[in-house]
């Protein structure tokens, strides 16, 4: 089976693992370590720990268990005070780092108990935090504090100088495909470009690289940006024409739902600029790719998959014919 390394974190790698676990193919989730809000910010704080809750997010996103099990998972204690609005999945992957040690020996227990095919790697095993420079050279620290950042940032970068796991330039080194997937660009995607050997490596691999955009725009981070901006964004961290492929929606989207998102959270739908894309010498794989899930647009795990999927086998095709 083909080999598939997805970079991101939070809900927007959840979404797009959904669908992908559902084809022949040996993933490998990277995630970011650096989330300092909610939950996992306060379990940061208190036990200083990397963070659990995009990992233990991604790790449910991936599991092949009942619905009873996922819902357990989770929980959350909202009625007590001292369990702190935790869920359960956060408490029990803090509770193994704390039995285990470290990521790479608790990581492995609950992939067994929540029967997963598949790998999950944290970017470091250090208690890192991200740090973003405004255009106004002001220093904001914190994951959170970026996001709800009003000012224009410039650059994003760590607050001290870390390991990244072996284990990921192992799983770079070995990728058929590597997928940057959707998500807040500032805090899911460039976390995974600041540190040079990493990027080098990924820039070495023979895996095609591959994007699957955002279906809104994220205010003071991608105001009236196009699917080529976050090309060329992500490619100021990656480096010039390293991109190969990227996923777009090609639908418009014009329900109640999306001018609400317009006129309350200022977030847009992201308009795919073909022309401009075709410039810069990226593939463009497009279909209707949302969904509407609990009243929050989504991308469709199955159709989003199946594309990603299918370019892998196309690719795959090409590869054998050019080598026979």
């Amino acid at each position: 089976m083909k080999k598939v390394v997805v970079f991101g974190g939070g809900s927007g790698l959840s979404q797009i693992l959904k669908g992908l676990k559902l084809f022949p193919v040996n993933i490998t989730a990277i995630v970011s370590v650096a989330d300092n809000g909610a939950s996992t910010g306060r379990l940061r704080d208190e036990l200083d720990i990397p963070a659990v809750g995009d990992i233990s997010k991604v790790m449910l996103a991936m599991a092949n268990t009942s619905s009873d099990l996922e819902k357990l998972m989770n929980y959350r204690f909202t009625k007590s005070k001292t369990l702190g609005n935790h869920s359960v999945k956060n408490l029990l992957l803090t509770a193994l780092l704390d039995i285990k040690g470290n990521f790479d020996k608790a990581i492995p227990v609950l992939i067994s108990l929540l029967n997963i095919n598949g790998i999950v790697l944290p970017l470091t095993e250090d208690n890192v935090n991200l740090v973003g420079i405004t255009d106004d050279n002001k220093k904001i620290v914190g994951e959170e504090q970026l996001t709800k950042c009003d000012k224009k940032i410039i650059k994003v970068m760590y607050d001290k100088k870390f390991k990244i796991n072996p284990k990921v330039i192992k799983a770079v080194e070995e990728a058929d495909l590597i997928i940057f997937s959707t998500g807040s660009l500032l805090t899911s995607i460039i976390p995974h470009l600041i540190d040079k050997t990493l990027v080098n490596c990924i820039n070495k691999s023979k895996a095609n690289k591959m994007y699957v955009c955002n279906l809104f725009t994220q205010p003071g981070e991608t105001d009236d940006f196009k699917v080529s901006d976050h090309l060329k964004e992500i490619e100021k961290y990656l480096g010039k024409n390293k991109l190969d492929v990227v996923v777009a929606n090609d639908s418009i989207m014009n329900s109640e739902l999306a001018l609400k998102y317009a006129n309350e959270e200022e977030k847009d739908p992201i308009i795919l600029d073909k022309e401009e894309i075709e410039k810069m010498h990226i593939k463009l794989l497009s279909d209707k790719l949302y969904t509407i899930e609990d009243n929050v647009y989504r991308h469709d795990s199955l159709k989003t998959a199946y594309l990603i999927f299918s370019y892998l086998m196309d690719n795959k095709e090409e590869y054998e014919k050019d080598n026979h």
